[in-house]
């Protein structure tokens, strides 16, 4: 019985999920010549991959783009679970639904939203710049870019990571808060010493969601490209250039293999970021 109940997400999971990734590791072994069809070329694509300038273009500008991105959003996000949690708020619903609405809005409407307030031509910016008599600032340049995008996604998804972190603040006995006020205990300094250090593993969480998510990074600057093509290029983000291989050139073969060697670049990178974590609480 329990098997009858659990089929159609076993059969959804094999089909869509299990399945396109064996098709996709057979794939990227494999390369498509016109003269000679199909042949298998064992791990030469991967090769290929590892001395890709343009793949390590595109990791090097999300791991630039995460350095700027990742501790503001998940600092903000601790900030309002904090705050929220603190009970000082009067309308505490108000504000958890203002911070947790951008993550229903769809990345692509947030970038085109975001697209029109950046416009240098009839974005509203642009405009209160100029009846200020103030030269409107340049959001879409090489300079400016990964800043511009980490606003759009820390807009998005700081509600996210805020709604985790409050639900593990929810999680910690009243009677720890209780005893630091009998002992004199500021509010800070229960924020910094309880429940900080018990909500790490949360906030760890967070922490690999957002490496993951900054390597996924595709809807905001795809659709900057075609508004910026010289800033943003097929290769500004692995994912895209992912994309522009296999829809782009044809390359799925190479497309396959360019993909899975993203995977690993960031399974080492949360494993790196795990294991410091593991060290640091070893040392502590």
């Amino acid at each position: 019985m329990p098997y009858l109940f659990l089929s159609p997400f076993l059969v959804s999971f094999l089909a869509f999920v299990v399945y396109p990734l064996i098709y996709a590791a057979n794939l990227s072994t494999t390369r498509t010549r016109i003269i000679g069809g199909t042949t298998f070329v064992g791990i030469d694509n991967y090769l290929r991959a590892l001395s890709d300038d343009n793949f390590w273009t595109g990791v090097r500008n999300m791991v630039a783009f995460g350095i700027v991105q990742v501790p503001i959003m998940l600092g903000a996000a601790l900030g309002a679970a904090l705050l929220l949690d603190s009970g000082i708020l009067k309308r505490p619903t108000v504000f958890r639904l203002v911070f947790f609405l951008p993550f229903a809005v769809p990345s692509v409407v947030a970038a085109l939203v975001w697209g029109y307030l950046y416009g240098q031509s009839f974005g509203p910016i642009a405009q209160i710049a100029r009846f200020l008599s103030l030269d409107p600032p340049l959001f879409i340049t090489p300079a400016t870019v990964i800043p511009s995008l980490a606003n759009i996604t820390t807009w998005q998804w700081t509600g996210y990571n805020m709604v985790i972190m409050y639900a593990a603040l929810k999680a910690i006995p009243t009677e720890l808060y209780e005893a630091a006020r009998v002992d004199g205990a500021s509010g800070l300094r229960i924020a910094w010493h309880i429940k900080i250090p018990a909500i790490a593993p949360a906030i760890m969480l967070t922490l690999v969601f957002s490496i993951i998510g900054t390597f996924q990074l595709f809807n905001e600057p795809n659709l900057f490209r075609i508004t910026s093509p010289t800033v943003v290029g097929t290769n500004f983000t692995p994912n895209m250039y992912v994309y522009n291989l296999a829809f782009g050139n044809q390359q799925f073969d190479y497309s396959a293999a360019i993909a899975f060697t993203l995977a690993v670049v960031t399974a080492l990178l949360v494993a790196l970021v795990l294991g410091f974590n593991a060290w640091r609480r070893r040392r502590a």
